[in-house]
């Protein structure tokens, strides 16, 4: 891992050492296009312009998951920083704008923050702007996709606990399956009584669940058409962003909202070499949002290790933040007992 300076305030650690990340991105992006039926990961969303407009998503009347997040925080922040105690190390996942840890920062006074986020150029700006604002705070960035199991940078793993804060309910982008997978990751990364503060919608009314996803000034059309100007400008491809329709919908025998794009003619695209058909209607799935229920995930985070402390809402019970604590052996429970 290479770890230097990143500027006089923040520490900067690279995670991303053994990948080839173009490589993985297009092997990544023809083994979707290839499949039946087609999809893309969305862990690529989150170039540069992917940040931003996933920051514009959050700003949206829309979109409420963010303003109900945000309240818990605010209404809770003493309680939280009661359960985490002092001289914590705070790890933000998918730190994005850093924009609801903030909240955090002051009421738990954590003794380290470390921001991890997979668009390097974003995670600079958002951290140095934490470490200016805070220069009482050690800032420390980590660029890595924390898909992959992770390790806590040198430095960090002694004196307070160390707290996930994984906010925004991007949990529920993971399959139930991967979802654990992830949680068992984290739980291996912490020490015993090392805590996850996490968010996760929960579902309810049709309506305002795909309003969320579709808000009427595009930007989330716009956050999921980017994806395939990535495979344009990065990739080679051919494929034209405006020939593909965005729509989100609510598949309620799962659970979740689903994102897709959807051609809006037959046409052939070009990526790696290959020519990829795609019929009239044809769509490439990008992304899922699972809602669950306050039990349904303790159970799945019970599965990975981490035993349930504390549980807020907001005050129309929209959204939920969770609070875990990594049990001091990682016991599992059976397959049978796992939601999903």
């Amino acid at each position: 891992m290479s770890e230097a300076p990143m500027t006089s305030a923040v520490c900067f650690h690279d995670q991303h050492y053994t990948l080839d990340i173009g490589q993985d991105f297009l092997d990544d992006a023809i083994a979707g296009l290839l499949d039946s039926p087609k999809w893309a990961s969305p862990k690529y969303f989150y170039d540069y312009r992917g940040s931003q407009l996933f920051d514009a998503i959050c700003n949206q009347p829309e979109y409420y998951l963010t303003r109900a997040e945000e309240q818990v925080l605010a209404d809770r922040a003493g309680d939280i920083a009661e359960v985490i105690g002092e001289n914590a190390t705070l790890i933000e996942l998918g730190s994005g704008a850093s924009r609801k840890v903030r909240t955090l920062l002051e009421a738990v006074k954590p003794r380290h923050y470390l921001g991890v986020d997979i668009s390097r150029d974003f995670l600079i700006q958002s951290t140095e702007r934490l470490a200016a604002d805070y220069p009482w705070l050690d800032v420390h960035a980590a660029w890595a996709d924390f898909t992959s199991p992770m390790h806590l940078p040198s430095g960090l793993d002694a004196g307070g606990r160390p707290v996930v804060f994984f906010p925004g309910s991007s949990i529920g982008n993971f399959t139930p399956a991967l979802a654990r997978m992830l949680l068992s990751n984290l739980a291996n990364m912490l020490p015993p009584g090392g805590g996850l503060l996490i968010g996760v919608d929960r579902m309810k009314d049709r309506e305002v669940l795909e309003q969320a996803y579709n808000d009427a000034a595009g930007v989330t059309a716009a956050f999921n058409r980017n994806l395939l100007t990535r495979y344009e400008i990065e990739l080679g491809s051919d494929i034209d962003p405006d020939q593909f329709e965005h729509r989100a919908f609510l598949n309620e025998a799962e659970q979740r909202i689903e994102m897709h794009l959807v051609s809006r003619k037959a046409q052939t695209v070009a990526l790696g070499g290959l020519r990829i058909p795609f019929d009239a209607g044809e769509s490439i799935h990008t992304e899922n949002s699972y809602k669950y229920s306050d039990e349904d995930f303790k159970t799945l985070a019970a599965h990975a290790g981490f035993e349930s402390r504390a549980l807020w809402h907001d005050p129309d019970r929209l959204f939920s933040v969770h609070y875990f604590e990594r049990g001091s052996t990682l016991e599992f429970l059976p397959e049978s007992l796992i939601p999903g």
